[in-house]
């Protein structure tokens, strides 16, 4: 495909446009500050794992056991940072649970033995 000069003017005309409005939408949303409180804060899929260090085939297990709530947009998951953090606090209550129960039973142990 041949472009002649006027054609790239015009198409660059209409790039510089593009960018300025993206510019000035960026600008806009930078003065409002913080769109979302810290727990309303969204994470996807990628962030999320990321985050919590798991794949995310882990985190479609917590999603199907109802562990982890989630929402779809556009067949795209999200995460709520507070249902995360709520996630988080019960899965370090089930931990402590499960290593003072360890601890406990090896603590026996070593008295009967």
């Amino acid at each position: 495909m041949y472009l002649d000069n006027e054609d790239f003017l015009s198409w660059m005309e209409k790039l510089s446009k593009k960018l300025t409005i993206i510019g000035s939408d960026l600008k806009a949303m930078m003065a409002t500050g913080e769109a979302f409180s810290n727990d309303d804060k969204l994470l996807d899929n990628q962030d999320l794992a990321f985050l919590l260090k798991v794949s995310y085939r882990t985190l479609q297990r917590y999603r199907d056991s109802g562990q982890l709530r989630y929402f779809l947009v556009r067949r795209k998951t999200f995460y709520r940072m507070a249902d995360v953090k709520e996630f988080i606090q019960s899965y370090a209550s089930i931990q402590e649970i499960k290593m003072f129960n360890e601890s406990t039973r090896d603590k026996e142990v070593r008295e009967d033995g």
